[in-house]
This record gives structure tokens, sequence and C-alpha cells, in this order.
């Protein structure tokens, strides 16, 4: 079996240790994803370091720069499986300079208010991230 390829990607959050809004972008394309909600990010280049790559897709993807926060790892501790192909790691993040906006692979940004994170149709491997970044802040508000 061939191992899966590794993307990252980043909860864009207006807070990193009290996030009232998260951003998602819609996908257009490929066919198969168009209209399905995202968090940025995208593939890791061989021998590239995984936090570098994060930063340039941010870069090409919405035109910003971004603090990043913790890592937000998968219930085992390692990476996210988003596909039968790919793992997803992801960190926290916050905007440092630049306005998101939708270059590349999103024909639309949407900050998302606590409260309305599940609100859109995401990708079927991003549902159990945000579910677990809800779990992660609703009890931090406890």
């Amino acid at each position: 079996m061939e191992p899966r390829r590794l993307v990252v990607a980043a909860a864009i959050v207006d807070d990193l240790s009290a996030p009232r809004l998260l951003l998602a972008g819609r996908r257009t394309w490929p066919a198969e994803l168009a209209g399905r909600w995202e968090f940025p990010g995208g593939k890791v280049d061989d021998g590239e370091d995984p936090v570098a790559a994060l930063h340039r897709e941010l870069a090409e993807e919405l035109g910003v720069a971004a603090v990043l926060g913790p890592e937000v790892t998968a219930p085992d501790g390692g990476a996210w499986p988003i596909t039968p192909r790919h793992v997803m790691r992801l960190w926290l993040a916050r905007v440092e300079t630049g306005e998101p906006a939708p270059i590349e692979v999103h024909d639309e940004l949407r900050w998302l208010p606590r409260g309305s994170w599940l609100d859109v149709p995401w990708l079927d491997g991003d549902v159990p991230i945000v579910e677990a970044l809800i779990g992660r802040f609703s009890e931090a508000r406890r």
C-alpha cells in the first residue's frame, strides 16, 4: 500500500485562545469537490518542511501571512486521515498581514461565527476536525 500524501492546512480564527470566528473557503475544483467548504492549505512538496508549506499555501491561496498557534492533532495524536490517499496536519492560525481573498482554489471565503461552524457543507474529511475544534473551544469556555 502506498503511503498517504501529506497536506497541511490552517484553521484560521480571529483569536488563537478564544476564537469567535473560523474562516472557511469554498472550493471551485475538482468538480467532485466544487461547492464544498474546507480549511485553506495544500500539498507539501517533496523535501518541504510542513510549516513552510503551510505559510506558502496561505500566501498563494489567500494572500496572507499568518501567525501559527498550536497544531490540532487527530485523536491518535497524529495527522488527520482526510481521504484514502491523503492525511492532513492542521494548525490554528491568525492572520498577521493581508486580508484573506479567494485567489486560487476558492470562489468564496466566509468567516463563520462560533455556534455556526458546521453551517456550511464541509469536505467530508474536514468535518471531524471542525467537530474537534468545536469541542476544544466549548470546553475552554466553561
